[in-house]
């Protein structure tokens, strides 16, 4: 679904991924307390394999026919996607806490 105004103004630790179809999240999240990040930027592989990663998950666990229709079409999707993280974060590591709690 859409996000809220002021997307992201709890937000201490993690990070998350926002789908953006309509393209009005530029104007709904905290610029104060939070980044976004376009992952199809240079440097963002981690992010864009883990993001399909769980969406693979996702429609592993559900049958989603949305998710599926999102990894069909992985490419075009994911030029709609946010990475949003709070501004006291570092990317990298990120993915590392996932990575460690994960296994």
């Amino acid at each position: 679904g859409s996000t809220g105004h002021n997307f992201g103004a709890g937000m201490t630790g993690g990070f998350a991924y926002v789908l953006d179809l309509d393209r009005s999240f530029a104007d709904k999240y905290n610029h104060e307390l939070i980044e976004v990040h376009r992952i199809r930027q240079e440097g963002m592989e981690e992010h864009r394999h883990h993001l399909r990663s769980v969406i693979e998950d996702f429609v592993v666990e559900t049958e989603s026919a949305w998710g599926q229709e999102i990894l069909d079409n992985y490419v075009d999707y994911l030029r709609k996607f946010w990475l949003v993280i709070p501004k006291e974060s570092n990317m990298k590591s990120l993915l590392d806490n996932i990575n460690v709690t994960s296994q």
